[in-house]
């Protein structure tokens, strides 16, 4: 099993910025790729970004291409998503998850493991 705990959420003006953790705990050698997904009010589930907990490649959702960056600490089994130039559009629940499948997708359902998520709303 393999568990992840999301922080770093709150409420920012639009144009700020917010930079959300996940940790992992438990068997973290069985993930292949972590990703985040974020949730707003009466919307489905929908991919952020995603990048294989190794290092490579990182895939990002094109609503957040360019304002939004996945980097890592290995060694704190953290992953971190840095949110710059917030939009209202932005607001939602956002979750990490991760794969143990060797492949990055933006499908939620071929996620494993999910965390409970982090509160982002970005006031006008």
């Amino acid at each position: 099993q393999v568990q992840l705990e999301e922080t770093g959420g709150g409420v920012v003006q639009a144009g700020g910025f917010l930079r959300l953790s996940c940790a992992a705990s438990g068997r973290t050698g069985d993930m292949y790729a972590m990703g985040w997904f974020r949730q707003g009010p009466g919307k489905e589930r929908e991919f952020v970004a995603t990048e294989p907990w190794s290092g490579g490649d990182t895939v990002y959702a094109d609503s957040v291409q360019g304002r939004f960056t996945i980097s890592r600490n290995n060694a704190k089994n953290t992953m971190y998503l840095q949110m710059n130039s917030l939009k209202p559009e932005d607001t939602a629940a956002y979750y990490c998850a991760a794969r143990t499948r060797p492949s990055l997708s933006r499908r939620p359902g071929e996620y494993r493991y999910w965390g409970q998520g982090t509160q982002v709303t970005v006031s006008p």
